[in-house]
C-alpha cells in the first residue's frame, strides 16, 4: 500500500463507520460502539504506521473548475500533519474506549458513537488537507458534529441551546475565515498551502495584514478566543467523553493548528495582534475559572486559558539566541505552540476523562462542593487526575512544565509584558486546579452521591493510565522521533541566566498558587472565597457574565430592532411601493385596456380616426 492510499484508508474509516451506524445500527447501541472502536483502533494503528514510515505525502486531485478557479481535494502530510495526526487518532481511540463504560446504560449510543466516527472524519480531513479550501470543507464539518455531540441530550433545553450557541458563535468567526480564504486567492492566485509557501521562499509574497487576520478569525471562533470564547463553556452539556475529544485535544486546537499551517502569510503587525489576543484570553479564563463550581466548567475556563497560551506562543514569533557572535533561530511560536497543543492534549484529555469518571461514579454529581473524599473511594481516578493536575500546572519533569517553560521563555524573550501576564496566568491556573483537586478528593464526603461513590471499571480507567503516563513523558522531546521533526526539538535552550531564571520563575509560580488555593481553601459546601471576600467572588462572576449579558444585549436591542427596522422597510418599500405599486399599475394599464375593447364596431372607427390623428401630429412636426 502506498503512503497516498493509506492516508487515504486513514481518512475513509471512520466515515464509513459513521454511515455503517447511521443507516444501519442507530437502535443497535451495543453493534455501533464496537464498530465505532474497532474503526478507532484501526486508525490508530494505520496513522502510527503512517507516522513511522517517516513518508512525506504532498499529492492532490482536482475536483471542480469554475472559470478560471480550480478547486483541488489534496493530502498534505509532513512533520507538522503527522504530530497533529497522533494526537487526533491516538487520544481520540482511547476516548472512544473510555464512552464504551460512560456511555453503557446510554439509550443513544448509537447516534453518540456516529457522532464521534464523523467527528474523527472531519477533524482528520483537517489535518490533512493541502489547501486552504478543502480546510474550510472539513473546518465545517467539524463545526457540524460538534452541534451533533454537544445536543446528544437534546431533551435538555440547555444541552440544545448550548448547541446553538456554538453554531452560531463560529459561524461568526468561519465567516473572516472564508473572507480571507477569498482575499487570499484574489491576491496569490492561489490557496495551495505548498505553493504559498514556495511563493513565500522566493520572496514575492505581498504584505498584506487584512488576509492573516481574516484568517485568524476562523481560529478565534474553533479555538474559543476573545469575544468569541461564549461558546465553550456551555459546550459542557454534552457528554464527558465528547468534552475530552472536542472541547479539549482536538477540535479546539484545530484554530491552533490552522495557524501554523499559514504561517507563511503572517505579518509583523498581525502577529502581535494575535499574540494580545491570546494573552488577554489566557488572562480571562484563568480568572473565571476562580469561581466555578461545576467541575467540567473550571476544566473548559482551564481549555480557553491554555488556548490562549498557545495563541500567545504563536504571535510571539521567534526566538534567537547570540551563540559564537551570530544570531541562532532556537525555536519559532509555531514550534512552541504546537508543543504545547501535544502536551494539553494529553494532560487534558486525562483531567476530562478524570472528570468523567468522577461524575459517573458520583451519579452524575458536577459541583464540585458537593463531593469530597473521593481519593479513598476511587483511588486509580485519584492518582490519574492527580498526575493531570501536576502536569498542567508546570510540575518538574511532567508534560506541562516543558512546554509552559517554551511559552514563558519566548515571551521573556519578545515581550515582557506578556511575559508577566502569562506568569500570572499560571498561577491563576495553580491556584484554582489545586481548589478544585482540594474539593473533590480530601475532607469528608459531603453528598449522598459522594458517600455512594465507586471506582469506574476497566474500559474508563485503562485511559486514564495510558493519558497519564503520557502526561508525564510527553514533555521528553526524545519520545517523539518522527512524529514532530524539528517539533521535537522545543524543550527551551536558554543559556546561564535565562535558563535558571524561567525554571525558577516556574517554581515560583507553581508554589505561590498551589500552596494559596491548599491553605485558602477549606473542604466545605459553600466556596470559601464567596464567604471571604464575597465582592471579589461577585466580580469574577460578574466578569465571566459580561460577555453573554453584552451578546443578549446586542441581539435584543440592537440586532432585533435593526432587523424590525428592515422588515418594516421591507414591507412598505419593497412589498408595498414596488412589488405592489407595479402590480398595482399594471392592473390599472390592463384594466384601462380591457375599457377599450367593448365590442361595438363604431368604437372602434372612433379610436382609429382618433389614432390616425395622433400620428398625423407626431409626424407633422407640430410638437
Amino acid at each position: 500500500m502506498t503512503p497516498v492510499q493509506q492516508a487515504l484508508l486513514i481518512l475513509l474509516i471512520p466515515l464509513a463507520s459513521a454511515a455503517i451506524i447511521a443507516l444501519f445500527l442507530r437502535r443497535k447501541g451495543g453493534l455501533a460502539t464496537i464498530v465505532s472502536v474497532t474503526a478507532a483502533a484501526a486508525l490508530a494503528g494505520l496513522s502510527l504506521s503512517l507516522i513511522a514510515s517517516g513518508e512525506e505525502i504532498n499529492h492532490s486531485w482536482e475536483w471542480m473548475q469554475i472559470g478560471g478557479l480550480t478547486i483541488s481535494l489534496g493530502i498534505k502530510f509532513d512533520d507538522l500533519a503527522a504530530l497533529m495526526l497522533f494526537v487526533v487518532s491516538f487520544v481520540g481511540f482511547f476516548i472512544h474506549l473510555f464512552s464504551t463504560g460512560y456511555m453503557l446504560d446510554d439509550k443513544a449510543r448509537g447516534r453518540y458513537f456516529a457522532g464521534l466516527s464523523i467527528f474523527m472524519f472531519s477533524m482528520i480531513g483537517i489535518v490533512f488537507a493541502d489547501n486552504m479550501f478543502m480546510m474550510f470543507i472539513f473546518w465545517e464539518l467539524v463545526g457540524f458534529s460538534s452541534y451533533l455531540l454537544i445536543n446528544h441530550y437534546h431533551e435538555k433545553q440547555t444541552a440544545a441551546d448550548a448547541s446553538n450557541k456554538a453554531f452560531i458563535v463560529n459561524r461568526v468567526g468561519d465567516f473572516g475565515f472564508l473572507l480571507g480564504i477569498i482575499l487570499c486567492y484574489w491576491t496569490y492566485g492561489t490557496v495551495n498551502l505548498t505553493e504559498l509557501g514556495l511563493i513565500s521562499d522566493s520572496g514575492e509574497l505581498v504584505h498584506s495584514k487584512p488576509i492573516p487576520l481574516l484568517l485568524f478569525c476562523g481560529a478565534v471562533g474553533k479555538s474559543a478566543q476573545m469575544p468569541l470564547q461564549v461558546w465553550l463553556p456551555d459546550a459542557m452539556e454534552g457528554p464527558t467523553p465528547v468534552s475530552a475529544l472536542i472541547h479539549a485535544a482536538t477540535m479546539v486546537a484545530a484554530g491552533i493548528f490552522m495557524l501554523c499551517r499559514i504561517e507563511m502569510l503572517m505579518v509583523p503587525e498581525a502577529l502581535n495582534i494575535i499574540m494580545w489576543v491570546g494573552t488577554i484570553t489566557a488572562l480571562y479564563a484563568a480568572l473565571c475559572a476562580i469561581v466555578q463550581s461545576d467541575i467540567k466548567k473550571v476544566l473548559a475556563y482551564s481549555t480557553l486559558s491554555q488556548l490562549g497560551y498557545m495563541v500567545a506562543a504563536f504571535g510571539l514569533g521567534s526566538l534567537v539566541f547570540e551563540q559564537d557572535g551570530r544570531d541562532v533561530l532556537v525555536f519559532a511560536g509555531v514550534g512552541a505552540a504546537m508543543f504545547h497543543l501535544t502536551t494539553h492534549a494529553f494532560f487534558k484529555a486525562l483531567l476530562f476523562l478524570g472528570s468523567g469518571s468522577v461524575i459517573h461514579g458520583c451519579h452524575h454529581e458536577q459541583d464540585i462542593f458537593q463531593m469530597g473524599g473521593l481519593r479513598k473511594k476511587m483511588p486509580i481516578t485519584f492518582l490519574t487526575f492527580t498526575i493531570g493536575v501536576l502536569a498542567i500546572i508546570g510540575m518538574p519533569g511532567l508534560a506541562g512544565f516543558f512546554s509552559k517553560d517554551a511559552i514563558l521563555l519566548l515571551a521573556m524573550k519578545n515581550n515582557t509584558v506578556v511575559f508577566g501576564v502569562l506568569v500570572f496566568t499560571a498561577i491563576l491556573t495553580a491556584f484554582y486546579m489545586i481548589r478544585m483537586w482540594k474539593l473533590v478528593f480530601f475532607g469528608e464526603t459531603r453528598s449522598d452521591n459522594a458517600a455512594k461513590s465507586h471506582e469506574s471499571g476497566m474500559s474508563m480507567t485503562l485511559p486514564l493510565l495510558v493519558l497519564a503516563g503520557l502526561a508525564i513523558i510527553g514533555g521528553y522531546a526524545g519520545i517523539y522521533g518522527k512524529l514532530a521533526g524539528s517539533v521535537a526539538d522545543l524543550v527551551p535552550h536558554a543559556h546561564g541566566s535565562e535558563h535558571t531564571m524561567i525554571f525558577v520563575t516556574s517554581i515560583v509560580v507553581l508554589l505561590i498558587g498551589s500552596l494559596g488555593a491548599w491553605v485558602y481553601y477549606k473542604p466545605g459546601a459553600k466556596d470559601t472565597l464567596e464567604q471571604n471576600s464575597n465582592g471579589l467572588f461577585n466580580g469574577l462572576t460578574t466578569l465571566k457574565e459580561s460577555f453573554d449579558a453584552l451578546y443578549g444585549y446586542y441581539v435584543a436591542k440592537v440586532q432585533q430592532r435593526f432587523a424590525m427596522l428592515l422588515n418594516f422597510l421591507e414591507q412598505i418599500f419593497l412589498a408595498g411601493l414596488i412589488i405592489r405599486g407595479f402590480s398595482g399599475l399594471v392592473g390599472l394599464l390592463g384594466l384601462g385596456a380591457r375599457a377599450l375593447h367593448v365590442g361595438s364596431l363604431h368604437a372602434y372607427v372612433h379610436w382609429f380616426l382618433l389614432g390616425i390623428a395622433l400620428l398625423w401630429v407626431l409626424t407633422s412636426g407640430l410638437f
